[in-house]
């Protein structure tokens, strides 16, 4: 039985990967890493374990890892795209000082790992349309640089020491449970929230402008699905395109019009998320993942827009 240690267990991904995880593995086998100001609430907490983890004290994260046993790791801890440009030390500090000290728990305490990469790892002089799994990086932004380091850092550890690191590149992340918190791809949650509450939306990113996307329920899919594969089919690791949707704000709103047809959007450009998402991939090539690790997506634009719709209009009620 697999005993499993979640490290930003109240952040965006965090939340719901770590309710996913307590199904398939048992509540007391899965345990929510949290720092002071984001403890667990509600059903989080009342679920299963929970411990404070602080990422950037790796003898508090070795503590939590004796204590209850932990074999694999889920590091989410990160500043999002946006925050992180505004705080571009403490981003480091937590997505690469924080690594590394997962990194050598891992290896110490003989830990899986998984710490996920993101369409940010990639910059304006990568291929656009159908990005390559292996192709030029070079982010131009302090969380690209972060996660470029991190599938490089991970890569590094597994070749030296056997550290059975694996990550997935995620594209922009749709959520009906979670509240977006700082991402160049948030406009793509909130469009949904402003249909139900009947507001006109205000777009911040220009008509056209293309990003690969992904339904929450996939991405926790393609996380878990990667952590249980055969590590001998694995040529790749760090890190896995994967990919569901690619599509433009004026795609979105034509979807969710479609369901609620007296929804109204306008623009109003933020040019830093402009700059951001101009420098990302349109849309990803995820052959790799599909043939090392089974993956495919359950959802696409219209049956998430189904969905999204559904589940926030009981949530908002």
């Amino acid at each position: 039985m697999k005993h499993i240690l979640i490290i930003g267990a109240t952040g965006q991904i965090g939340s719901e990967l770590t309710m996913e995880l307590r199904k398939r593995y048992g509540n007391q086998n899965v345990v929510a890493g949290y720092i002071p100001g984001a403890e667990p609430k509600g059903e989080l907490k009342e679920s299963g374990p929970s411990a404070i983890v602080d990422v950037t004290d790796g003898a508090m994260i070795e503590s939590v890892v004796r204590e209850y046993h932990i074999d694999t790791i889920y590091n989410l801890a990160a500043l999002l795209s946006v925050v992180a440009e505004s705080k571009p030390k403490l981003a480091w500090k937590i997505g690469i000082d924080g690594l590394w000290n997962v990194l050598e728990v891992a290896r110490e305490q003989g830990c899986a790992v998984f710490t996920p990469s993101s369409i940010g790892s990639f910059g304006l002089s990568t291929p656009h349309t159908k990005t390559p799994q292996d192709t030029i990086q070079r982010p131009r932004t302090m969380y690209g640089v972060t996660k470029v380091t991190t599938e490089l850092l991970s890569d590094y550890y597994f070749n030296k020491y056997g550290v059975d690191t694996r990550a997935v590149r995620f594209p922009g992340i749709i959520s009906n449970v979670t509240p977006p918190g700082g991402g160049t791809t948030d406009y793509a949650v909130d469009i949904y929230y402003s249909a139900v509450k009947g507001e006109k939306f205000v777009c911040p990113v220009k008509e056209g402008t293309l990003m690969d996307m992904m339904y929450m329920p996939d991405a926790l899919n393609a996380a878990i699905m990667l952590m249980e594969a055969d590590p001998a089919k694995l040529i790749h690791r760090n890190a896995f395109n994967i990919a569901a949707m690619s599509f433009g704000p004026e795609t979105i709103f034509q979807a969710i019009k479609k369901h609620v047809p007296e929804f109204e959007m306008v623009y109003n450009i933020d040019p830093l998320k402009q700059r951001i998402a101009d420098s990302w991939p349109d849309s990803l090539d995820d052959t790799c993942a599909r043939n090392e690790w089974g993956w495919e997506p359950a959802y696409d634009l219209e049956s998430m827009t189904v969905d999204m719709l559904e589940k926030l209009r009981a949530k908002l009620k």
